[in-house]
């Protein structure tokens, strides 16, 4: 073989591996496109899902209605993320609502109004827009056995009777005025208490005859005192919001703990307490 043919074979086998690496080139350019393409995907899923697991402490503020279904649902919150626990702050809604835009330490804010959810949200402490999760109905929570014969709102009007509202700031105690209101009632009732659990006990403590609380709060009652339905609740039905705070110190298990809440399994246990669906 002379010297000129093997000098030809070389730059023929030089080209050929040349256009080989070309190719391997452009197909590893195309499967990086691909493949950044699904990652950028598959990261954009994972924040969107917020697929971070849940855990250590996360702080509920809720309003005092939500004290039984809540607590509930704190309990199927550690089971299912073992390792986290949910404390909770239950109380009047405006209170609370001032805790927070004070400074409180809190993930978590659950209003029984849309009107004290605002002082929040005015204050741009929420992250993102609260969203509506149940509602509730007023009613009238007498002495067990219904010692008085309660029917209507109008036979809470009678001055030998002992009747207590919420104070007008707390969510149950403004629905109550709207109702009274709307049936062009007055009461004076012997107290004002600052949240609606603080109304009912004391009916079941017998210091007082009727309280106007919500549904879900005589129910959760039982035998302590009988419920009394009125046609002019349904004039002042409360929207409960629900929304994640800015400076929550635990943003993962407070997202967490909001979908649980607005899930089918959240839906549940507030149905069956007696709250309206949204």
């Amino acid at each position: 073989m002379t010297r000129s043919t093997r000098r030809t074979r070389t730059l023929r086998a030089a080209g050929v591996g040349a256009a080989a690496m070309l190719a391997l080139s452009a197909c590893s350019s195309s499967g990086s496109s691909g493949s950044a393409d699904d990652s950028s995907s598959s990261g954009s899923g994972v924040s969107g899902a917020s697929s971070a697991k849940p855990s250590g402490t996360v702080t509920v503020f809720a309003a005092a209605s939500l004290k039984e279904s809540f607590t509930a649902l704190g309990k199927e919150f550690e089971q299912r993320y073992p390792g986290t626990k949910v404390t909770f702050d239950f109380g009047g809604s405006d209170t609370l609502a001032a805790s927070i835009n004070g400074g409180a330490p809190a993930d978590v804010f659950a209003a029984a109004s849309a009107k004290t959810m605002k002082i929040v949200t005015d204050e741009g402490d929420t992250a993102g827009a609260p969203v509506t999760f149940v509602r509730n109905q007023l009613e009238i929570a007498t002495l067990p056995g219904n010692p008085h014969k309660v029917s209507s709102l109008k036979d809470l009007t009678p001055s030998g009777l002992k009747v207590v509202l919420c104070a007008k700031t707390v969510p149950c105690g403004a629905a109550a005025q709207k109702a009274l209101s709307a049936s062009g009632l007055k009461l004076t009732p012997v107290s004002y208490e600052q949240d609606v659990k603080g109304a009912l006990t004391k009916v079941e403590l017998k210091e007082a005859d009727a309280a106007v609380v919500y549904r879900t709060d005589v129910k959760a009652a039982g035998d302590k005192v009988a419920g009394v339905e009125f046609p002019e609740s349904a004039k002042a039905v409360n929207d409960y919001p629900i929304a994640r705070l800015k400076n929550a110190p635990n943003a993962t298990a407070a997202k967490a703990f909001i979908e649980l809440v607005r899930s089918a399994a959240g839906r549940k246990v507030l149905t069956g307490d007696g709250f309206l669906e949204p």
